[in-house]
């Protein structure tokens, strides 16, 4: 078997518009099937991207014995529990970011993967995947910054729409489990650690109760990083990187366009290079990676503790935020 058989685990708009096109045109994956629990729009989705089987329940889906792999989608209160049920079906599992509603839940599926040791689970943060942030870790671990000191990261975009599920508490919304997740994640990535501490400041949104202003410290010892994400202000998304004897700044981090290069600089040295990536789609690497892991029976690249760390940290910033100090 060269490629590995997926079922798409509802019809939800980052699915239809990013992961599915993007594994579709992957060299290890076969999308055979979507569920939803409205049959029309399985159908229908079905029918825009040419997927040959549409199902009207997510127990259709997961009984199916002609699909290998889901890729979880659902909403983040509804990560956790179809995750599990998907291993307990005999299904691999590549499940949305945030893994949880908090680090219990996602070590519940920890537990739950480790009772199915022969299936792989892997939270979906493309964003480590391409190209351009393989290189930034290679440029940190090789000395090309000198001592990693600071991070510098802001990820935005404005919405206010209540029917939005970001906008609604109860289900997982609000920006640092969006949005803010992202800066956590690739601070604790090129530190290769975890932070000791963090200061966070929040804002929320009084009619829907979710975080719409988030601003964070995290320290990790050997150097901070610094992060603002928030869901009503202007979009916009950069990554600066700064180490005793050099900086790399990143143009477009974390939704990286897969019809065209990306743009990095490297200062070093008294020179600034600009490193141009080529164009490529990282919601293909991610399902293609996931898929060689699950052919040749070695590790996903990144471990599914990975995910629970950093809903530690996002429940450490709020917690901070809360009561005003440093936890």
């Amino acid at each position: 078997m060269s490629k590995v058989r997926w079922g798409i685990l509802s019809t939800a708009k980052i699915g239809l518009d990013k992961v599915i096109p993007g594994m579709q045109r992957g060299k290890h994956c076969e999308i055979v099937a979507i569920a939803s629990r409205d049959l029309t729009r399985a159908q229908q989705a079905a029918q825009r991207l040419r997927i040959p089987k549409a199902l009207g329940s997510y127990e259709q889906l997961l009984a199916d014995p002609q699909i290998d792999a889901i890729y979880d989608p659902l909403p983040n209160h509804l990560h956790v529990p179809w995750s599990i049920a998907a291993l307990e079906a005999g299904k691999h599992v590549l499940c949305e970011k945030p893994i949880g509603l908090s680090a219990e839940e996602g070590q519940k599926l920890v537990e739950a993967a480790r009772r199915h040791p022969k299936l792989k689970v892997m939270e979906a943060f493309m964003y480590r995947h391409h190209p351009q942030w393989q290189r930034a870790r290679q440029l940190v671990d090789q000395g090309g910054v000198g001592q990693l000191r600071t991070i510098q990261s802001f990820f935005s975009y404005f919405n206010d729409d209540p029917g939005n599920i970001r906008n609604q508490a109860g289900l997982g919304g609000g920006g640092l489990a969006d949005i803010g997740c992202y800066s956590i994640s690739l601070s604790r990535f090129l530190f290769n650690a975890e932070a000791r501490r963090v200061l966070g400041i929040v804002e929320y949104d009084p009619r829907f109760q979710t975080d719409r202003i988030a601003s964070a410290i995290l320290d990790f010892g050997s150097g901070t990083s610094t992060f603002t994400c928030s869901t009503q202000l202007a979009p916009f998304q950069r990554v600066d990187i700064f180490g005793s004897e050099g900086r790399v700044e990143i143009d477009i981090p974390f939704n990286a366009p897969p019809d065209r290069p990306c743009t990095m600089r490297h200062q070093h040295e008294g020179r600034t290079e600009e490193i141009s990536l080529a164009a490529c789609d990282q919601y293909t690497i991610q399902g293609d990676l996931f898929s060689e892991a699950v052919l040749d029976d070695h590790p996903v690249p990144t471990p599914l503790e990975d995910a629970v760390a950093n809903m530690r940290v996002i429940e450490a910033v709020i917690e901070s935020g809360r009561a005003g100090s440093w936890i």
